[in-house]
C-alpha cells in the first residue's frame, strides 16, 4: 500500500468523526467541494460584470481614479450568503473563506474575460500593521492567495503599504471617507511597479474611498496601469 493510499483512509477517517460542513446550509462537504456545497455556492449573486467596460463597479471609479478595468464578483446585501462567509472571513478566522471567495474570483475572470491575463501583479488593500496584528491576517492577502492559486499571477503585499491609522469608514458619507483615506497609502518600491499592470483587491467595495485612496498612491509609479477587483459589490 503506497503513501496515498494511507493519506486518503486518513482523510476519509477523519472526515468520518469531524465532517466538513458547509459554511452556508451546514450540511456535509463532498469531496471536491471547499467552504461551501455546490448548491450554496450557485446561490452566490454573482454580478456578470466582467468583460462588460460600463459596469456599476467601473461607473463608481469613472473620473475618480485612472484604471483599465474594474469589476465585482458578486452583490453584496445584508443577510446573503456573501456577507454571511465575509464576515467569518473578517471577524470569524475562518481564513479559508477568503482564499475560496478569490478562487472564484479568478476562475470567473479567466474564463469570461483576456484582459486577466495582461495583469503582472495582485494587489491587496493592505490594512494598517496594528488592524493586521490584531486580526492575524489581511483578508485581502488571502483573497489575493486564493486568486495567485488558479490565475497563476503573483500577489504581493510588500509593493502598497499603509503607512497612516484611519478612524473606521462606517457612518461616514463618501466625501468623509475620501478625506479620511488621504495619504492613507504609499508604495514601497516604485522601481518594481513602474510599467506595470496591476490589479487592486479588496473584498467589499461600497463608495470606494479606501480603493481610491490606494490607486492615487500607485500612481506615482511611472507609466503604470491599474486595474480594480472587488469580491462584492454592496447595492440597497
Amino acid at each position: 500500500m503506497n503513501t496515498l493510499f494511507f493519506k486518503d483512509l486518513k482523510l476519509g477517517i477523519s472526515h468520518l468523526f469531524y465532517p466538513r460542513l458547509c459554511d452556508g446550509c451546514s450540511k456535509p462537504l463532498f469531496s471536491g467541494e471547499d467552504v461551501v456545497c455546490i448548491s450554496c455556492g450557485m446561490q452566490l449573486p454573482e454580478t456578470g460584470y466582467h468583460a462588460v467596460a460600463d459596469n456599476e463597479t467601473a461607473l463608481r471609479f469613472a473620473g475618480r481614479i485612472p484604471f483599465v478595468h474594474a469589476t465585482s464578483f458578486a452583490y453584496f446585501t445584508n443577510d446573503g450568503l456573501l456577507q454571511h462567509l465575509l464576515h467569518g472571513l473578517k471577524y470569524a478566522n475562518k481564513q479559508q473563506n477568503g482564499r475560496y471567495l478569490g478562487r472564484q474570483l479568478g476562475q470567473v475572470l479567466l474564463q469570461q474575460t483576456e484582459w486577466i491575463k495582461t495583469i503582472d501583479t495582485i494587489l491587496p488593500v493592505p490594512p494598517h500593521p496594528s488592524k493586521k496584528a490584531k486580526r492575524g491576517y489581511n483578508q485581502s492577502m488571502l483573497i489575493g492567495e486564493g486568486m495567485a492559486e488558479v490565475t497563476g499571477i503573483p500577489v504581493s503585499d510588500r509593493l502598497l503599504v499603509r503607512v497612516r491609522h484611519t478612524e473606521s469608514q462606517t457612518n461616514k458619507t463618501r466625501a468623509q471617507r475620501v478625506d479620511n483615506m488621504k495619504d492613507a497609502f504609499k508604495i514601497y518600491d516604485n522601481g518594481a511597479l513602474a510599467g506595470k499592470h496591476v490589479l487592486i483587491i479588496d473584498d467589499v467595495l461600497t463608495t470606494g474611498a479606501t480603493i481610491e485612496a490606494c490607486a492615487l498612491a500607485l500612481s506615482a509609479a511611472e507609466s503604470i496601469k491599474i486595474s480594480v477587483a472587488t469580491i462584492g459589490i454592496a447595492i440597497s
